[in-house]
């Protein structure tokens, strides 16, 4: 009979330990409640718990990556599209992410989803496009506004993928080619410009030392013959036929 005690009362103990003793890892917190009132955050390690009266949460304390479903957003200037994101946050205070709100991934999550839809229908396309930097740091101050009450720290927020209609991406192919074809166009008007002022110039010190041309044509023709071409063509000055041309036009009036 006594060792049927003895055996009850060691079973007895260990199920005592079974429910009273809790680890947590290091980036673990156990919210305990006993009898329905919160008496805090314990851990990480080795904690204790009074059976049938002590009741505890876990709460993870690493950061947590959410994806933030596709949302159906209408620009301000009326572009529909579906734009997704991704939340980074961390609970900083374990016990108001106990108390403060029922389930804090589900809500952070909806928060998430309404802020996004809310904030990029202020937008204009062609901000959301070029200003994503932006956009970001507002959706991350607005949502850390919403969920500090929570414990919660929202430290940044990534919209991933903005998913823009067919139409709408054929029209910006269209802009963007149209874009580049000005471009080409002014670069190479500009180029002209470059040019036609370059010859001026040059033009003007030819006039001005006429010996530059002759060290011109001497050059031209030294390119000529290392070309290995079989017709060279000479220019001669055109003075050197005003004698010839004033005889003739003399014979020509008698």
């Amino acid at each position: 009979m006594a060792l049927y005690v003895v055996i009850a009362v060691v079973v007895l103990v260990i199920l005592f330990l079974a429910s009273a003793i809790r680890i947590l890892n290091e980036y673990e917190r156990g919210v305990v409640f006993r009898l329905g009132r919160i008496i805090g955050a314990k851990g990480p390690g080795l904690i204790i718990l009074i059976p049938m009266i002590d009741k505890m949460v876990r709460i993870s304390m690493r950061l947590v990556a959410m994806d933030v479903p596709p949302q159906d957003i209408i620009t301000r200037d009326n572009v529909s599209l579906k734009v997704n994101a991704v939340v980074y946050f961390r609970v900083m205070d374990a016990n108001k992410a106990v108390v403060e709100v029922e389930d804090f991934l589900y809500a952070t999550s909806q928060m998430s989803q309404t802020t996004l839809r809310s904030v990029l229908g202020q937008v204009e396309l062609d901000d959301l496009l070029s200003e994503r930097d932006k956009i970001n740091a507002d959706l991350q101050h607005i949502l850390d506004e919403h969920t500090d009450p929570w414990g919660i720290k929202v430290a940044t927020v990534e919209v991933k993928h903005i998913d823009l209609p067919v139409e709408m991406q054929r029209a910006m192919a269209k802009q963007a080619e149209a874009e580049r074809e000005r471009r080409g166009k002014i670069i190479a008007a500009e180029g002209e410009f470059q040019a036609s002022a370059k010859l001026a110039e040059a033009a003007d010190i030819i006039s001005r030392n006429p010996v530059t041309l002759q060290l011109r044509y001497l050059q031209t023709l030294n390119e000529i013959s290392a070309e290995n071409n079989t017709t060279t063509i000479f220019p001669l000055p055109i003075d050197l036929f005003k004698p010839f041309i004033t005889a003739l036009e003399k014979k020509g009036s008698e």
